[in-house]
């Protein structure tokens, strides 16, 4: 063609470029370019943060190992033979099951009535101790008083006394008053000792409840009462059921308060420690294991309540 004319392009064909350019730039962080690429900072958080979670998953398991195993070795101990109670080494799967150990200490003189006392004293320090505690929870939370925080401390200083110190004096107290050897003087004794701590776990839990939910019912023409019971006690439910769990608890394990406030209608656990002292190796597994399993199956109802109700509270 003569000068001055264009070739025409061939289909599919991308022009290069242009005599003395070098083009688009390249990416920033290509090769070619030689630049730094973007930080790998996200890369880096998102490693540390499942090295984190790995690390809490294994503490998890640890802790839930170091507190389950006894359990588990006392629960295969009564639930075997005695035959296989004198093997060694014990094995750890259950070889030959049996429930002969557990129907004697059953049928011993005094368990059932032991059951029983004990249910009746925690389900009546339970209902004391949140009778009491809710209250007086709400009130260090809400109020601001002269000597609060002394109230507090003071509180736990009571946690800090010794069974026998509150159990002798108590002990005269009741002879006098004729509540001597009955469920309501243990229950009065364990309602004192679980009272301080449902007093603070119950307060710690109405503070994240925000005030203007309350006044905000009150505005609506809610009286103070029923602005509590509508507005803050459903959102402080989780709080209740751990001091509930605390409570029942305490009151369940304790025993020498009931051992030294009652002669004849002792709990479980005074009743167990008074008459298997002496007893066979197995019996005392057996009472062990009649120990445990109360306390677990309460634990287990109310936790379900625990974690269903976590999430309605305001975090």
């Amino acid at each position: 063609m003569s000068g001055g004319s264009v070739a025409p392009e061939r289909p599919g064909h991308v022009p290069g470029p242009a005599p003395g350019d070098d083009g688009p730039a390249p990416p920033v962080g290509s090769a070619d370019g030689g630049a730094v690429g973007p930080p790998r900072r996200p890369v880096r958080r998102g490693r540390a943060a499942r090295r984190r979670t790995v690390v809490l998953h294994v503490v998890c398991v640890a802790v839930t190992l170091f507190m389950g195993l006894p359990i588990y070795l006392i629960a295969l101990a009564a639930l075997s033979s005695r035959e296989s109670l004198n093997e060694f080494p014990l094995p750890l799967v259950p070889t030959a099951p049996s429930v002969e150990t557990m129907r004697v200490f059953l049928d011993t003189t005094g368990v059932i009535a032991g059951f029983q006392n004990s249910v009746e004293v925690g389900l009546l320090s339970l209902v004391l101790s949140l009778a009491l505690g809710v209250p007086a929870g709400y009130a260090v939370a809400r109020y601001a008083f002269r000597g609060r925080q002394p109230y507090q401390l003071f509180l736990l200083l009571t946690r800090a006394l010794p069974i026998v110190v509150l159990s002798v004096p108590l002990a005269r107290v009741f002879l006098a008053t004729g509540l001597y050897d009955t469920t309501y003087a243990v229950a009065l004794l364990h309602t004192a000792l679980a009272l301080p701590t449902t007093v603070l776990i119950t307060s710690a839990i109405f503070v994240a409840v925000p005030v203007e939910h309350e006044e905000a019912a009150m505005v609506f023409g809610a009286t103070a009462s029923k602005a509590f019971a509508r507005v803050v006690l459903p959102q402080a439910l989780p709080g209740i059921a751990a001091a509930a769990i605390f409570t029942f608890v305490t009151s369940w394990n304790e025993v020498l308060g009931a051992a030294v406030l009652t002669l004849g209608r002792r709990t479980l656990p005074a009743q167990v420690l008074s008459t298997l002292a002496d007893s066979p190796l197995a019996f005392r597994f057996a009472g062990g294991f009649a120990l445990v399993v109360p306390a677990l199956v309460f634990i287990a109802f109310m936790r379900r309540y625990l974690l269903n109700m976590w999430g309605t509270t305001i975090r």
